[in-house]
C-alpha cells in the first residue's frame, strides 16, 4: 500500500464531503436566517481549507532525507497538524465572538430572526455526513499512522459536534416560538467552547512534537526492554527519543564486555537496530553508542 496515496485519497474524500456542506450550510444560513447554521459553514470552510494543507504538507513530508534535511521531511506534516489546530482555534474564536453580540443585541430588547426548517435539515445532513467521514479518516489514520491525518479526523468530529449544537439550537428556536431565538446564538457560543477544546489539544500534540519532545513512558519502557533482550548488552542510558513526523527517532548508549571482538560488537549493535525497526517502522532513526563495561 503506497501510503501518500492512501493519504491524497481520504483527505480528497473528505475535501468533497467538505466542498458539499460548505454550499449547502451557506444557503441554509442565508435562506434559513440561522446565525448558528452560518457559523457552522465557516466551520466547513476551515474544513476544506485544513484539507488543502494537509495535502500539501504531506507530499512534502514523504520526500527523502537531502542534503538539508538529514532526518527527512517528517516535521512538515506535524506542522501541518500545528496549522490545523490555529485555523481550529481562529474559527472557534470567530464563532464566539459572533455569538456573544446576538446574545447581547437580544438581551437588551432586540428581535432575533427565528431559523428556518431548511436550516435544520442541514445540521442534521451535516451530522450524518461529517461522523462518517470521520470514522472513515480516523481508521485509516491509524492504518498509516499519519498525524496530520489524526488531526484532521478530529477536525471532521469537531464539525460534527458543531452541527449537533446548531441542530439543537435551530430545533429549540423553531419549536418554541420567536421568544426563544437566542437559542441560536447560544448554540453558535457552545460549538464555538466544543472546537476551543479541539484546537488546544492538537496544538498542545503538535507544538510538542516541534519542540522534541521525548515519546510517552511506555514508549520509552518498551525500547528499553527490547534492547535488554539482545546478548551481551547491558544498561541502557542516556535514552533519548522524539517524534519525526509519523516516524520515531531513538538514540541512546548501551553497555557491552570490552574484551569481545569489534565484529561482534557491531553485530550486536545491528541486531538492535533492527529489532527496533521491526518494532516500529524500517524508517525509524536510530543511533546506537557502545560502551565498554569496566566490569566484565
Amino acid at each position: 500500500m503506497n501510503r501518500e496515496k492512501e493519504v491524497y485519497k481520504v483527505t480528497l474524500l473528505g475535501s468533497l464531503v467538505n466542498l458539499v456542506l460548505v454550499v449547502f450550510k451557506f444557503v441554509a444560513g442565508i435562506v434559513g436566517h440561522s446565525s448558528a447554521m452560518i457559523a457552522d459553514a465557516v466551520h466547513s470552510v476551515s474544513d476544506f481549507a485544513t484539507d488543502i494543507i494537509v495535502l500539501a504538507f504531506v507530499r512534502i513530508s514523504h520526500r527523502p532525507k537531502d542534503k538539508s534535511h538529514d532526518y527527512g521531511h517528517g516535521k512538515f506534516e506535524t506542522l501541518a497538524t500545528t496549522l490545523i489546530g490555529v485555523a481550529l482555534f481562529a474559527v472557534a474564536v470567530g464563532i464566539f465572538v459572533d455569538g456573544a453580540k446576538k446574545i447581547a443585541f437580544w438581551a437588551q430588547g432586540g428581535t432575533l430572526p427565528q431559523p428556518g426548517k431548511l436550516a435544520l435539515v442541514a445540521a442534521l445532513v451535516s451530522i450524518l455526513l461529517k461522523e462518517l467521514t470521520f470514522q472513515y479518516t480516523r481508521r485509516k489514520a491509524e492504518q498509516l499512522d499519519s498525524q496530520a491525518m489524526k488531526a484532521n479526523a478530529w477536525h471532521h468530529r469537531s464539525d460534527a459536534f458543531s452541527s449537533m449544537g446548531t441542530a439543537i439550537g435551530i430545533g429549540g428556536a423553531i419549536l418554541l416560538g420567536e421568544r426563544w431565538t437566542v437559542l441560536d446564538p447560544i448554540a453558535s457560543i457552545v460549538v464555538g467552547a466544543l472546537i476551543v477544546k479541539v484546537a488546544v489539544d492538537l496544538l498542545r500534540n503538535g507544538m510538542g512534537e516541534l519542540m522534541e519532545e521525548s515519546l510517552p513512558d511506555e514508549v520509552e519502557e518498551e525500547i528499553l526492554d527490547i534492547v535488554r533482550g539482545v546478548p551481551s548488552v547491558s544498561d541502557p542510558h542516556d535514552l533519548c527519543t522524539r517524534r519525526i513526523g509519523n516516524h520515531y527517532a531513538i538514540e541512546m548508549h548501551v553497555l557491552m564486555d570490552g574484551s569481545i571482538p569489534l565484529k561482534l560488537a557491531h553485530d550486536r549493535a545491528s541486531e538492535m537496530e533492527r529489532l527496533l525497526k521491526e518494532r516500529y517502522g524500517e524508517e525509524t532513526h536510530i543511533s546506537i553508542h557502545v560502551e565498554p563495561d569496566e566490569e566484565s
